[in-house]
């Protein structure tokens, strides 16, 4: 046996073993349910990748490069990564670097024996001056070849820092890295055909490289690339929807602000957003090192609203922000402001905070009033229920000046806010589910929200789920089919209930996707279904239950319980509303009043009010 016949990258794929008997659509769903295979795989390296990111950051800004070394496939996706930096980011020539072994040639033509000099890569390093400023990223997908294991040995030899990048575990790379990248994605379809999983895998990471450490040079603005170069008709189309869509201007207004600035984005938005001179803006673009957000950040409110207060309600989906006037009673809203998720937990916090800066801009916006700095925000965030959260979220609200006072909340706590004592239970169902309670003396709780694998019961994912199962359960004969499999697998695009395996695991039904199911499933148990009836009485029983829990852990009187009831499936289905609030009943719980909420960041607006009358 050779070296090679122990690579993984090598291996035979049980799965793929009558390749060449397969129909062209087995063909497809074969190979997809494999790249699917390759996001896991990155993932379980997400620390070491984030480790690279900061490290690639930290030398570019102290002015050195990024080599990429690579042979065949490897090389190639390296000098594509290279090449794509200076359009995308403006950054210099020279500044990132791809090398496959081989050559230029080798691009195109496969250079025989070129992978295998380990001297040819430090010939190849030397011609381009690498030195101890610089990153060397070695890309093997098996591990072993000589001239990327050489190049990574003359990078070290020289300081520069060393990363490994393959797809199988105790290489030969990493005996010469300063740090390992490994996405092990397993056998590929096609034996040892590492373009298609292992190339997939390595044109990820080194998205996320470069996309990653550019990100941290202050080369995007929110998830807007604003320190591109306009060289062709598409760039200069996109750097006028970015400056129409971040100042609110009409097109003739951006190309008029750009050709002061001499067509430089970044500075246009900035003169734009403040009103400086371009060369002003520039000036501070320089000292905050080019992040348009540190800049801002720090500029001097020019407009103070002291009667003006904002609700926020950030979520996995979306960002909401309302923005009223507090002149009289009720409060009247505005405008309203809508973006991207927030979940600091999903995203992270700068996602998360750009997202929310943007609602707010929005509803200023929409309110034709400029943007100032609020008496009173209250934002209700996912993934913000602990104080360390809750402090970096008040730390980022004073650094852009949002208000003279900030409240932070948990998202689940917003519904409650709009029952007519701000006291009660909230009852969310959307794609996930939880139960929060507030009695009126400020004790607090919760129940459930464990998420999908530990427990959403009565969420619309949960409902699709237990339905999924039962057509399982019905395909095995293990009880009797009833029309809610044929209405699922229709709404599935599906013609047989195996072909759910590929569908559910292969990642085209996500958990989001899948929840959307729950509407069906509400319909055919109105329609009689006894097996969607029997999985709705299950699912506002578990929501009941959860109730029962709060309503017991806070010592409330089961005679009167206010309730809030919030997201998508419990908004949208009446019917699912009157099932849960008739399974309450069953338990001994009178819902009095109940409310319906579907904009919980009117919750969020009435804690600002009342903080603000109060404060």
């Amino acid at each position: 046996m050779t070296e090679l016949d122990h690579l993984l990258t090598e291996a035979r794929n049980p799965a793929s073993a009558d390749l060449d008997t397969l129909s062209a659509i087995d063909l497809v769903r074969l190979m997809n349910a494999e790249d699917a295979k390759v996001a896991g795989a990155i993932a379980a390296q997400a620390d070491a990748i984030a480790n690279a990111v900061e490290v690639i950051a930290d030398r570019l800004r102290a002015g050195g490069r990024l080599v990429y070394a690579g042979a065949g496939t490897s090389g190639r996706l390296g000098v594509l990564d290279a090449s794509e930096c200076p359009p995308t980011f403006n950054s210099q020539p020279g500044q990132v670097v791809g090398l496959i072994a081989g050559g230029y040639s080798a691009l195109t033509t496969a250079v025989e024996g070129a992978e295998d000099h380990s001297e040819f890569a430090e010939n190849d390093l030397k011609s381009v001056g690498l030195s101890p400023k610089d990153v060397l990223v070695g890309i093997a997908t098996s591990g072993r070849t000589p001239y990327v294991v050489g190049a990574l040995r003359f990078a070290r030899s020289v300081g520069a820092y060393a990363i490994g990048l393959a797809c199988v575990s105790d290489s030969d790379l990493a005996k010469e890295a300063d740090l390992m990248i490994t996405p092990i994605v397993g056998p590929e379809v096609l034996t040892g055909s590492t373009r298609l999983k292992a190339g997939t895998a390595t044109k990820l990471v080194l998205n996320i490289f470069t996309t990653g450490a550019m990100v941290r040079l202050g080369k995007t603005f929110g998830n807007l690339m604003v320190d591109l170069r306009a060289t062709n008709v598409k760039l200069k189309a996109r750097t006028n929807r970015i400056v129409r869509q971040l100042l609110h201007v009409r097109s003739d207004e951006a190309d008029t602000i750009l050709a002061r600035c001499d067509g430089e984005l970044k500075t246009a938005l900035v003169v734009g957003r403040t009103g400086w001179t371009p060369d002003n803006a520039r000036r501070r673009l320089t000292e905050c090192g080019g992040r348009i957000a540190d800049v801002l950040a720090s500029q001097p409110p020019d407009v103070r609203h002291p009667k003006l207060v904002l609700g926020i309600d950030g979520g996995g989906t979306r960002t909401v922000a309302l923005l009223a006037e507090i002149t009289g009673a009720p409060v009247t809203t505005l405008a309203r402001g809508e973006a991207g998720p927030s979940n600091m937990k999903a995203i992270g916090p700068a996602a998360a905070f750009t997202a929310i800066d943007r609602a707010v801009e929005l509803a200023f916006a929409n309110a034709n009033r400029p943007r100032g700095q609020v008496r009173v925000a209250c934002l209700g965030l996912a993934g913000a229920g602990r104080p360390d959260d809750q402090a970096a979220v008040r730390a980022w609200a004073g650094r852009v000046r949002l208000a003279d006072a900030v409240e932070v909340v948990g998202d689940v706590a917003l519904p409650v806010a709009l029952l007519p004592d701000r006291w009660g239970v909230a009852v969310v169902a959307g794609t996930g589910s939880c139960v929060w309670a507030r009695a009126a003396d400020g004790r607090t709780t919760r129940a459930g929200g464990w998420g999908p694998l530990l427990g959403d019961g009565g969420s619309g994912y949960a409902v699709a789920l237990h339905a999924l199962r039962n057509i399982c359960r019905s395909a095995d004969r293990r009880r009797t089919a009833t029309g809610l499999t044929e209405r699922l697998l229709y709404a599935m695009r599906l013609t047989d209930p195996t072909q759910l395996i590929s569908a559910v695991h292969g990642g085209s039904w996500d958990r989001t996707r899948l929840a959307t199911l729950a509407e069906i499933i509400v319909q055919s148990a109105e329609e009689g279904d006894a097996v969607a009836a029997e999985i709705i009485a299950r699912q506002v029983a578990e929501l009941a239950d959860c109730v029962a829990a709060a309503v017991n852990g806070l010592r409330l009187s089961r005679e009167a319980v206010p309730l809030a009831l919030a997201g998508g499936l419990m908004v949208k289905s009446a019917t699912y509303r009157q099932r849960f609030i008739e399974q309450l009943s069953e338990a001994a719980i009178l819902a009095d009043p109940v409310v319906v909420v579907a904009e919980p960041a009117g919750g969020a607006l009435r804690l600002a009010a009342v903080h603000a009358a109060t404060g």
